[in-house]
């Protein structure tokens, strides 16, 4: 089954409605957006983190224009040395490549040993998008069927207050 169906096929499993756009592989939100403008959902972007020594790893999730100051995001997570997970990193936690990065890659962390976070700029949003574990679609999901999603497969989240 590929990345996609996966993804497709958990929502559908819990009744999730969603939308898709299709486009060629991109790498950058900018590069996204050109294929879904006008389309109602705030932009994100996740990110994924890790401690210097590898034994925690963080899932980030923002609007794409804000910049991450990581002094701040280590201070509220109460940890230090916080840097981007390497893509070996990504790959053995997630089965993600660079670029695919999203909430729907935890479908595939069956340790569940990362920990989600939110920007509270972005959960009041009606509908976020990201990549359903491929750069070659772009999904819209309503915020609240996000975090039963992440429910339903084992996963607690916090909101942070980002600068």
């Amino acid at each position: 089954m590929d990345a996609y169906q996966q993804v497709a096929n958990k929502l559908q499993e819990l009744g999730i409605t969603f939308d898709v756009v299709e486009h060629p592989p991109v790498f950058t939100t900018e590069q996204a957006d050109s294929y879904i403008e006008g389309m109602e959902g705030v932009r994100t972007k996740s990110m994924f983190l890790t401690n210097r020594k590898k034994t925690q790893y963080y899932l980030l999730i923002m609007g794409d224009k804000k910049r991450l100051d990581m002094d701040d995001f280590k201070v509220q997570v109460g940890a230090d040395r916080i840097r981007m997970a390497s893509l070996d990193s990504l790959a053995e936690k997630m089965t993600l490549s660079a670029g695919t990065v999203s909430p729907f890659g935890l479908l595939n962390n069956e340790e569940k040993d990362i920990l989600v976070y939110f920007d509270k700029d972005i959960v009041s949003e009606d509908i976020m998008t990201f990549h359903p574990n491929t750069n070659e679609k772009t999904i819209f999901i309503k915020s609240k069927d996000l975090f039963r999603f992440l429910e339903s497969i084992g996963f607690t989240y916090k909101f942070l207050t980002l600068r």
